[in-house]
């Protein structure tokens, strides 16, 4: 039976996590979906959380629930700020919409120490450096 049940493949979708600004005492980071499609998301809504260990000690964030609504085609709109102190955990973002009557879900996984100097690419459409998953 669950065999049966359509799983539509997510494409041309991206969560990215956006360097916004930095000056010499702190950075500024925010995650954002990004839509690389023409086709209007509808009723899409994120949950984020983070988890794994930090100084030995097993650590969970709480889970954190965001409706965006319509997200258009070719652009990208921000999900929530985001901590540095966060960087060393596992963060993952369940992003789920519809498009006409078909609902797509996928997970996001930003694996611990994957937010790093050395991974930042310019991000397409917010035009920021960043590390994003997807697309």
């Amino acid at each position: 039976m669950k065999k049966d049940i359509l799983q539509p493949l997510v494409e041309g979708i991206s969560i990215a996590v956006v360097l916004e600004s930095e000056d010499p005492i702190s950075r500024h980071w925010n995650v954002y979906l990004v839509n690389h499609r023409a086709d209007v998301l509808e009723n899409v809504l994120v949950s984020s959380k983070g988890y794994g260990l930090k100084d030995g000690q097993e650590v969970k964030t709480s889970t954190l629930r965001h409706s965006l609504g319509e997200v258009a085609g070719s652009s990208f709109v921000a999900i929530e700020a985001i901590d540095e102190q966060v960087f060393g955990l596992t963060n993952e973002y369940w992003l789920s919409f519809y498009l006409g009557r078909q609902i797509y879900d996928k997970k996001f996984i930003f694996l611990p120490e994957s937010i790093i100097d050395s991974n930042l690419i310019r991000i397409p459409l917010v035009n920021k450096p960043g590390v994003m998953i997807g697309e």
